[in-house]
Formats: C-alpha cells, structure tokens, sequence
C-alpha cells in the first residue's frame, strides 16, 4: 500500500472556470470523462493530449457520470430531467424522465446490468436499462434530497439523503430501507463502496466522515477541519478512502480507525467536488476552477 502522507499533485486544465468541472470516472477506454455542469458538456482527458468537449443542451446541467455495463458513459442532466448516454466515439443519445421536476443527480451501475440514479426533488430512485426503460420507486421519506448512489457488496444500491439525514440501501426488487444518522443535519452527499463490505460517505454540513456496515451500523469520525465540508468520497486501487474537502480546498485519506491525512491543492479556493479513481492508478479531482487535478504518491 503506497504511503498516504506523501503525495504529488499536479493540476490540467480542461475548460474555463465558468464551465464547471464538476465529477468524473476512468472511461473503458483508457481516458477520464468528467462533466461541466454550467456549460452542458461532457469532457474527455487523455493525459498529454488537448482535451475534448462534447455539447449538450447549454442549460442541461450534466452532474454525475459513471460507466455503464454497455461500454458507453451514462451520466444525469440535472436540471433537463433526463438521463444522457454517450459512447467513447462521442455519440451522444438522452432520455427524458417521465414527469418533469426530478432533478436526476447521482448515478450508478447496479449488479442487475441496469443504471441506478437518484431523483433529488421527487424523493425516488430510479431505474434505466441500457435500452432506456424507466422505472422509479418511491422513497418512506419527503423532502430527503436523495444524492450520491453506488453499488454495494451486498447486491443492493446505496444511497445518501443528503436533507433526510440518512443513509438508504434499495434491493433490486425496489425494497427500501434508511438508516438515520447519529448526527443530526449532518447532511451526507458522497458514498463509496470500501473494501470489506462497509460504505464510507461524507457528512458536508457536519464535518465528518461516515462508514455504514451492511447490517446499517454507523460510526462517524470528526475531521480535524469540522468547517472542512467534505463532499464526494471513493476508494483506490489499494483500499485507500479518499475525499474531498470542498470548504478546505484539500483532498484527504482516512484509515478504517478514523486518521485522516489532508493534502492542500496548488490553487488557492480550487472548490474541489468530485474524485475517482484513474485509469492510470492515480486518484483524480475535478476542480471548481476549470481543471482536474492529479493525485499520485
């Protein structure tokens, strides 16, 4: 396991900073995908190659991007209610959600082959196969501000509710069931799946980093920066939980026993949002500032 406390960071600038770069993923085909959420585009980073952009509807709001089981990209239109496609050609194809007003955010692929997402202002989960059959299930919760998903080990999806103070798990038969936080408004929006079966999430209006167990314990570590405001949270290639101090313009790593080791960003209030893992090993963060960060022992 390579040493957490030493790390290099080196930042490549991919849009302007009115663009946005908000999360992003390795693609399959070797290059990092990421979102610009105020310009409606999906970028492409190729390290030591010019990136590329790819348009959408300007006012679109792409959120969070994620690998599908189908080789393509699927990402969340947040503020167009609609679930975009796009494959590592560039082709781009979208599906309107029905209704309107459902603010798809997080998104994820879920072990039934399909894609999983969130709709924040509906207080549902939603279901997309890679032909575009909608499904959605209704949250035990209103005005929850359902976030971030991912696939646990477990078979089920997991996600936050970033204002119902909870962390949910939904099987694939659409089965729901929250567990409340000890803290209260702690306001969680980043989950990860960790190493062990456990799901680390951050806690951005609390302070903290959270790690659920399968059967719903809860254990909460304070970060030495409670004004920190954690956001997204992933694991490396060797286990690592790494997150993103947002309020702090740091990224940090935490031990199973709750050590964090924070790392500052070379530009000053960078606001950095999402993180993952690259398809080159190192760890990736998209700034606020028009650039994505790499992360590297």
């Amino acid at each position: 396991m390579h040493d957490a406390t030493r790390v290099s960071i080196e930042e490549h600038t991919v849009s302007g900073p009115e663009a946005g770069p908000y999360t992003l993923t390795a693609g399959p085909d070797g290059a990092l995908w990421f979102t610009l959420v105020h310009s409606g585009r999906i970028g492409r980073l190729v390290p030591g190659e010019e990136p590329t952009e790819h348009r959408l509807d300007p006012d679109s709001g792409p959120t969070v991007i994620t690998p599908g089981p189908d080789g393509a990209l699927w990402f969340t239109e947040y503020r167009a209610d609609r679930i975009g496609r796009i494959t590592t050609g560039g082709a781009i194809t979208e599906c309107d959600l029905p209704g309107s007003g459902s603010g798809p955010f997080g998104i994820a692929a879920g072990p039934d082959g399909a894609l999983w997402f969130t709709e924040t202002a509906t207080d549902r989960i939603g279901r997309i196969t890679v032909d575009g059959d909608t499904t959605s299930f209704p949250l035990p919760a209103t005005g929850a501000f359902p976030s971030a998903i991912t696939a646990g080990d477990d078979g089920a999806m997991w996600f936050t509710l970033n204002q119902g103070n909870a962390i949910g798990r939904i099987g694939m038969d659409g089965t729901v069931v929250l567990h409340p936080l000890p803290t209260e408004a702690a306001g969680p929006v980043g989950i990860a799946a960790g190493h062990g079966g456990a799901l680390w999430f951050t806690e951005i209006a609390a302070g903290q980093i959270g790690r659920i167990t399968p059967d719903g314990r809860i254990t909460e570590f304070p970060l030495p920066d409670r004004a920190a405001r954690p956001h997204a949270v992933t694991v490396d290639g060797q286990g690592a939980v790494w997150f993103t101090e947002w309020g702090a313009n740091r990224v940090a790593t935490i031990t199973p026993d709750g050590h964090v080791t924070a790392h500052s960003l070379p530009t000053p209030d960078s606001e950095p949002h999402g993180i993952a893992l690259g398809p080159d090993g190192a760890l990736w963060t998209a700034l606020e500032t028009g650039s994505l960060a790499r992360i590297a022992p």
